[in-house]
């Protein structure tokens, strides 16, 4: 690994670490975590108090969801990843959720992903 790419990722993971002493989850309000990969993006909702993951979804499980305009490639997968994991919150009677970017930059696939929350009928 090139010493640009392990500086990013350790730029990264200070951002982490920084997110995290302030966003916990509970099972009121359970905490949505993202993670991202080159070919993929993973969701999953966790219950810090209970150190429990409630649900989880990526791209390869998520059914292709209408994308709105101007959402495609990659962010198109990652919206319908938010809408899945959106559905199955509901499901298990999770309305509200804190919304953990895990340091990434909020923007591109991880917006995506919030948006589809926020149209899955999730309070992000």
């Amino acid at each position: 690994m090139s010493s640009v790419a392990s500086k990013r990722i350790q730029i990264r993971k200070r951002r982490k670490i920084s997110i995290r002493k302030k966003v916990s989850g509970t099972a009121e309000r359970p905490r949505v975590t993202v993670t991202r990969s080159h070919k993929n993006i993973y969701a999953q909702v966790v219950d810090d108090n209970a150190r429990a993951t409630l649900l989880a979804s990526d791209g390869r499980k998520a059914a292709a969801v209408e994308a709105p305009e101007g959402i495609t490639g990659k962010c198109a997968t990652a919206y319908s990843v938010g809408r899945a994991v959106a559905e199955l919150a509901k499901e298990k009677g999770i309305t509200s959720v804190v919304f953990d970017r895990n340091g990434y930059l909020y923007h591109g696939r991880v917006a995506a992903l919030a948006r589809g929350l926020r149209d899955g009928g999730l309070e992000v």
